[in-house]
């Protein structure tokens, strides 16, 4: 089963002198188990398109569905929707509130009328899945790290066992290396569960490493929508939209420019180092 978006628009402040358009005839399928990455600049219509799929907004035209389900229907239950289509808000204060980390990530299963010792569990395996230590478990939320508090955001949704991650900047004011951390558990989980993964960033080097498909946004319309390589050949009109190749796509460029034999569709650093080795000579 897939989300379906459907000639879908959303046009903030409508019937107002103020209305502006946030996505505009958007038509996309999601199948399962995918990792997606959605990339655009600030404005593009990025988090408007996410905070769809699990209806936190309705368009204001146009259809979404859900495992075959019209999700904005009378009568559609849009409770159990976001514990299958979970949402890892930017800013990881705002979806932390409990007295402790454990009772944070128990609130969802909780909330889903399971028995107690089923939401502990889910809650404990949540957060070991996240790279959370137990002795931070009783400690407040807010008294954590930047890069610890997303953890926590993003166990606290695992917990529901999700169909599909939706992560919103996940590595927004991390460190290289506090983002990497978090981006490999995120794409060690959806190999190990199958679960559908859709990354919003910035960082097109973070994209280039860990998707299957890229949807660019631009002026709240679906620019791109391919593999990382085909999208990346697109460099040039990328720039024009205040996008970027990674950087490896620019070296690589240059060195073709410059004879040597390489593959300018490279997006990755393993994948440079093995196509120059080979360039030269070397194994």
């Amino acid at each position: 089963m897939s989300i379906i978006l459907n000639h879908v628009n959303h046009i903030y402040e409508e019937d107002t002198a103020m209305a502006f358009p946030a996505l505009t005839d958007i038509n996309l399928e999601i199948p399962d188990g995918q990792f997606i990455g959605l990339i655009g600049h600030t404005g593009s219509g990025k988090s408007t398109l996410v905070q769809h799929l699990n209806g936190l907004l309705k368009p204001t035209s146009g259809e979404i569905y859900y495992n075959g389900a019209d999700i904005n229907e009378e009568g559609f239950n849009k409770k159990e929707l976001r514990s299958k289509v979970g949402l890892v808000f930017q800013y990881p204060e705002h979806q932390l509130f409990e007295i402790d980390v454990f009772s944070d990530v128990c609130f969802g299963p909780k909330n889903l009328g399971l028995e107690k010792k089923e939401v502990e569990l889910r809650a404990y395996t949540a957060l070991k899945q996240v790279g959370i230590a137990d002795e931070y478990f009783y400690q407040s939320p807010f008294d954590l790290s930047g890069g610890q508090k997303r953890r926590v955001a993003i166990a606290g949704v695992l917990a529901m066992k999700p169909e599909v991650l939706i992560l919103d900047e996940p590595t927004a004011g991390l460190d290289p290396k506090g983002r990497d951390e978090i981006l490999d558990q995120i794409a060690k989980l959806r190999e190990e569960t199958g679960m559908t993964v859709i990354l919003v960033s910035h960082s097109m080097e973070d994209v280039a490493k860990y998707v299957d498909r890229i949807i660019v946004m631009n002026k709240s319309r679906v620019l791109f929508d391919d593999v990382p390589k085909e999208v990346f050949r697109h460099y040039k009109e990328l720039e024009k939209v205040g996008l970027a190749a990674p950087q490896i796509t620019y070296i690589m460029q240059e060195l073709k420019a410059k004879g040597l034999n390489v593959d300018t569709d490279i997006t990755t650093l393993e994948e440079a180092k093995e196509a120059i080795l080979k360039a030269l000579g070397k194994k």
